[in-house]
């Protein structure tokens, strides 16, 4: 009894553990992102964050690419099984806070020379012998200082910062698929605007020779009708190497080898949201992965500054057995036979030139760097999402003047054509019309990317995506 009495002593003092118990720090958080709308809209609660990805654009296609690649992405495998390590080494740290049992058994025989440094024994004596043993042992540290016990809050959480470092490759890789879709699907229009240009080109050329077979146009109209046709089926090639590399980007992601991948609506049938409101910038702290990492990183390194300082202390271990040992097999388990014994022991570090002081200033280095990678997590995050707001806003503006350019340049063109076929102007003003009309058109295509592109990345970085896969 007064075993169990002074163990639960031990346990009733293990109650506390040293060092600082973990407090968020002070972030100051603006009161609103800078982002170029009007303040009421500033003030929203709502966050672009909280609609589904699969409902950010309405495209059956991109859906389903998303859900291939939440399902066989290599790099949402590795995460996962990261995750996975990390609450088997959590197992493992909690595991040392129980006493640790073994069971052991072995067996003996010797005999000794009747004629080696016992002269005094008599010629016939047996020598031999032989016994067998077999018990228990018990092996168990008291944590009274708590050491164990902040191992195992270190170990949750680096834990619980893998699982957020899975939703955040989760997160960024629901954007990469959308963002490589959508750069293939303007590579597309890309080249569906080469080739009709390329059939532009061709029919203009088939004029301009038939003007100069009837004397009406010169050898110079001629080759500068090709420079077009030239111009539109380089672009062709260009364009289509491009698809071609893209696919195999975005089969990379689905995790698949290369192939084709199937389209759904057009880049021009891929509208915008109706809205995308930014929300508060204070719950970004809980939306974003990367923060939510950056903080259970920095749990972990201030509960390694508890088990630091209880090295200072002595480390109370018991170590026990409780077995049989008897010569005869037979007699293995009977009562005479049993053998029990009970160890306490304590460890108190004296001298060690300095070893657990600079651990100690080690552990409360790495937490103070863990703060300020949590801070900087933070401000970083507040600029990607007031970058995200200002690209959104002016692509978008970008986008509807480049339109109105794309409409002025098809009227020069078709009031050039008819200037040259009256004979009032030479092909040439023809020519700088359709490159230009040419040029816009492309410019205008990236634009529209440019502008769902921008709409992706402030979703990503508003930390939407992995609440909802």
């Amino acid at each position: 009894m007064r075993i169990f009495a002074v163990l639960a002593s031990c346990l009733l003092l293990g109650g506390c553990a040293l060092g600082p118990n973990y407090k968020r720090p002070v972030v100051q958080t603006p009161a609103q992102y800078r982002q170029p709308l009007p303040s009421s809209a500033q003030a929203e609660k709502a966050s672009l964050s909280d609609v589904a990805w699969s409902s950010l654009f309405g495209d059956e296609v991109i859906t389903t690419l998303v859900k291939t690649a939440l399902a066989h992405n290599h790099d949402v495998e590795a995460a996962s099984e990261r995750v996975l390590e990390a609450r088997a080494q959590l197992g493992i740290t909690r595991s040392q806070l129980a006493p640790q049992i073994t069971a052991s058994g072995s067996f003996e025989a010797a005999r000794s020379s009747s004629i080696g440094s016992f002269n005094f024994i008599p010629a016939d004596t047996n020598l031999a012998t032989s016994y067998t043993q077999a018990g228990l042992n018990l092996s168990w540290e008291l944590d009274v200082w708590g050491r164990i016990r902040r191992l195992s809050e270190s170990a949750r959480a680096q834990y619980l910062a893998q699982e957020e470092a899975r939703h955040a490759v989760i997160s960024s890789l629901i954007a990469d698929v959308i963002t490589t879709y959508l750069t293939m699907r303007e590579l597309d229009l890309e080249l569906e605007i080469a080739r009709k240009t390329k059939d532009v080109a061709e029919n203009g050329l088939k004029l301009t020779n038939l003007r100069k077979e009837r004397g009406v146009s010169t050898g110079l109209d001629v080759r500068q009708a090709e420079q077009l046709l030239y111009t539109a089926t380089a672009q062709i090639a260009a364009t289509e190497r491009a698809i071609t590399e893209t696919e195999n980007s975005l089969n990379v992601l689905l995790g698949q080898n290369p192939s084709e991948v199937p389209r759904g609506r057009s880049l021009i049938e891929l509208g915008a949201p109706s809205a995308v409101p930014a929300g508060l910038p204070s719950d970004l702290l809980e939306r974003r992965p990367d923060i939510r990492q950056a903080e259970q990183t920095l749990i972990a390194a201030n509960a390694q500054i508890g088990a630091a300082k209880a090295l200072f202390f002595p480390q109370i271990s018991l170590t026990g057995l409780l077995g049989v040992q008897s010569r005869a097999l037979g007699d293995l388990f009977s009562g005479p036979a049993r053998n029990q014994d009970i160890s306490p022991a304590g460890v108190l570090p004296i001298f060690n030139a300095g070893q657990l002081r600079n651990n100690l200033r080690l552990a409360q280095a790495q937490t103070r760097e863990a703060v300020a990678n949590y801070r900087k997590t933070i401000q970083v995050a507040f600029q990607e999402v007031s970058s995200s707001l200002t690209d959104y806003q002016k692509n978008r503006e970008q986008r509807s003047q480049e339109e109105l350019l794309v409409k002025a340049l098809q009227e020069t063109d078709r009031l050039s054509t008819l200037r040259y076929k009256g004979g009032l102007d030479s092909y040439l003003q023809v020519l700088d019309a359709e490159r230009n009309e040419f040029s816009g058109e492309l410019t205008l295509a990236q634009l529209r990317k440019n502008e769902l592109l921008s709409i992706v990345e402030l979703y990503r970085a508003l930390g939407g995506g992995w609440q909802n896969p």
